[in-house]
């Protein structure tokens, strides 16, 4: 057990995810504890793992990521050009192009008559969708297209059961009743790994990078789902940070980002396994005004390039200029679908989801 313990907790001290911290997590601790233990190990018994527990409570109450990541932190606030990756080698030197990104004031508007590339090929259809969690019937027999190049939007109160059909059509979940057809092929049985080397991405509300490894490395975890080398899953991962406008932070850390900037990541990661329909849920959650507009501007972009889009999202005056198309969902049951014009002027959805508030306030 001590040993174990040994192994664990110099780990932990030194910081996990570097080959550094197990290092001096191993030359701080072990002779400390070896020392005390020849020292005073006969009135003492134990006293290794008093040592060990110690340093457990120190490293969670000062440096939860472990020494060697505080001190990095530490080193590269007061001299960051210590730690640059690139220093001086790149001084002089020109630097790659960079995305333009969307004007902070724009919002996503588009020309509503112009129809999107192959918008009559359906891609996704759900039949009769149902799932049960005990006595609570989440989703109750949901049926809706989604056709190729349109962004379709998933809107409803909290509780609708949007977030239980996106855990259905990735695999996530298994139906109790229904059919989920991509290209015609039922999906069915088939777990998230198959769904997405099938062409199905996703983005989850709930944001989990991987905080120490660089934003060109997080995003180029999602390229192996179809890259045969390293050389092809970088290719992709660069293609797929130029596309949502992050290529000029490709080297920064994940833990510096912002929301934002986490958002379009998550994005980019998707997009780098070449998906053809991509599921995003509360892509703009925690963003402020002019955010908001960066990631609609994105997501337009993509779906310009053919990239079929289904997303989740509460924010309506956003959504109305994002989606070609609404589906509405209560109490886990299809309430209506339709153009966004004729969802927002529904008297079903006003009063299930948007509020007469909406009515007096709506865009026009």
């Amino acid at each position: 057990m001590l040993v174990s313990a040994q192994a664990l907790t110099v780990t932990m001290f030194g910081g996990v995810g570097t080959v550094w911290g197990p290092v001096i997590g191993g030359l701080i601790l072990i002779p400390v504890a070896e020392i005390l233990h020849a020292e005073l190990g006969a009135r003492l018994p134990g006293i290794q793992g008093v040592i060990f527990g110690m340093a457990i409570i120190a490293v969670i109450l000062a440096a939860p990521e472990g020494v060697f990541w505080t001190f990095r932190d530490m080193i590269r606030r007061r001299w960051p050009a210590l730690l640059s990756p690139r220093g001086t080698a790149t001084e002089g030197k020109p630097r790659a192009p960079q995305s333009v990104p969307v004007a902070a004031t724009d919002t996503g508007s588009r020309d509503p008559g112009r129809p999107r590339a192959s918008a009559h090929e359906v891609i996704l259809e759900v039949r009769g969708l149902s799932r049960a969690f005990g006595g609570l019937k989440a989703v109750q027999d949901v049926s809706f297209e989604v056709r190729q190049g349109l962004i379709l939007g998933i809107i409803g109160p909290n509780g609708a059961g949007k977030t239980t059909v996106f855990n259905l059509l990735n695999g996530f979940l298994k139906p109790d009743a229904g059919d989920i057809l991509l290209d015609g092929r039922s999906m069915l049985g088939r777990k998230p790994h198959e769904l997405c080397a099938a062409g199905v991405g996703r983005t989850f509300q709930v944001m989990r990078p991987f905080p120490r490894m660089s934003v060109a490395d997080n995003v180029v975890v999602g390229a192996y789902v179809h890259a045969q080398s390293d050389e092809q899953a970088r290719r992709l991962a660069a293609d797929a940070l130029a596309s949502v406008g992050l290529s000029a932070i490709a080297d920064r850390a994940a833990a510096e980002l912002t929301t934002k900037e986490l958002r379009l990541m998550e994005l980019a990661r998707a997009l780098a396994g070449q998906p053809r329909i991509l599921l995003l849920d509360e892509t703009l959650a925690g963003l402020g005004h002019n955010e908001v507009g960066e990631v609609i501007g994105a997501v337009h972009r993509l779906a310009d390039q053919g990239i079929t889009i289904v997303i989740i999202e509460h924010t309506m005056r956003a959504m109305v200029r994002l989606v070609d198309h609404f589906v509405v969902l209560d109490h886990g049951a299809l309430l209506v679908e339709g153009a966004p014009e004729a969802i927002t002027q529904d008297p079903r959805v006003i009063e299930a989801y948007l509020g007469k508030r909406w009515s007096a306030n709506a865009p026009h």
